[in-house]
């Protein structure tokens, strides 16, 4: 029998509560002009602890700020970009504005909708979309990645780390090599183990138990810090990191050390590479239902702007933070131009 985690469970248990009260108080009559904020997410849904949820943070701060409705659609394992764009192209027709698409793997169904749907304001994240009507909300990942190897460099004991990928995409890559370079500025003696949890496929950002076993295997060869950029399948490795004293798991996208998902596990959770996922999409439906003037073309969100930074919740890296902050003003300045790629 296939095992699950408890880390599944739950996820699967909140993305399923959270659409069927969203489905249920929130949509609007077929053809409705202005019916609220549509919001698709990518594989793993809200209740991911990680991406989708950073995404559903900024949704729902916008519904209650701006007094709007909304909708929420998840893409599902194994959706053809045919699929995704049936599901872009049912919230425009319904008449939700803005429309959010949350992941690059929306692509090419959106770049799809925002052509047919003109008066409709697409927004896509970590990805470019080449469209008038489309803001594409791009963050500098590999800078923010870069503070967490120099982290990883100073804490660790065995000078073996690892990194966990959902898959082996130029996006991911850019965590990566971030990591990499940093963790290498910082110790050069250090060794680092790279493994991706689906290589070629987005499937890999929601397999808790497949991110688990990975974490495993890194942590009986010694490793004893492990970044995941996996989106659900990191819960997976944060899971398995608490379960090996002495070792640390650092979190993505959102500060995990506050996910009520993980509380369990926080006190093992040594910082997290904060991804403003949550600000830079509540900023674009501001701009939409609130300033009138909607925001296109690509908005970057870079260590400057504070669209990346690296968090210090429960104070377990308080003791290298000078060193954090001397590496942040050196990207910030321009002295440290840090790789966007992972390299074998």
């Amino acid at each position: 029998m296939r095992r699950v985690s408890t880390i599944a469970v739950a996820g699967i248990a909140t993305a399923a509560l959270a659409f069927s009260v969203t489905a249920c108080g929130s949509s609007s009559e077929e053809g409705s002009k202005d019916a609220g904020i549509g919001l698709a997410y990518d594989v793993g849904g809200r209740g991911d602890h990680s991406f989708n949820d950073s995404a559903a943070k900024g949704y729902d701060k916008a519904l209650k700020d701006f007094d709007v409705k909304g909708k929420e659609l998840t893409a599902k394992d194994g959706d053809t970009d045919a699929d995704r764009y049936d599901k872009l192209a049912s919230l425009a027709e319904a008449g939700y504005n803005p429309v959010v698409g949350v992941g690059y793997a929306w692509t090419p169904s959106l770049t799809k909708a925002a052509k047919k749907y003109k008066d409709t304001d697409f927004a896509i994240v970590d990805s470019v979309v080449d469209s008038k009507n489309v803001a594409s909300l791009v963050s500098a990942e590999h800078e923010g990645s870069y503070l967490a190897g120099v982290a990883a460099g100073l804490k660790t004991k065995s000078n073996k780390v690892g990194f966990i990928g959902g898959t082996d995409s130029a996006l991911i890559k850019k965590f990566a090599g971030g990591f990499q370079q940093g963790l290498k500025d910082t110790n050069p003696k250090a060794s680092l183990d790279v493994q991706w949890v689906q290589v070629g496929s987005a499937k890999g950002f929601g397999m808790p138990d497949r991110g688990k076993d990975i974490a495993e295997g890194m942590l009986s060869n010694k490793v004893d810090v492990i970044f995941s950029a996996a989106g659900g399948s990191g819960a997976g490795a944060i899971e398995a990191t608490a379960g090996k004293k002495g070792t640390w798991s650092i979190g993505v996208d959102g500060d995990q050390y506050y996910d009520k998902g993980l509380a369990q596990y926080k006190n093992t959770i040594m910082t997290s590479m904060v991804k403003t996922v949550d600000g830079s999409v509540y900023d674009f439906i501001k701009s939409v239902i609130k300033d009138k003037k909607p925001e296109s073309g690509v908005q970057s969100y870079d260590l400057k702007r504070g669209g990346v930074s690296l968090s210090y919740s429960g104070g377990f890296i308080n003791d290298i933070k000078p060193k954090i902050e001397a590496a942040k003003k050196k990207i910030v300045d321009g002295q440290i131009k840090v790789n966007d790629t992972y390299k074998d």
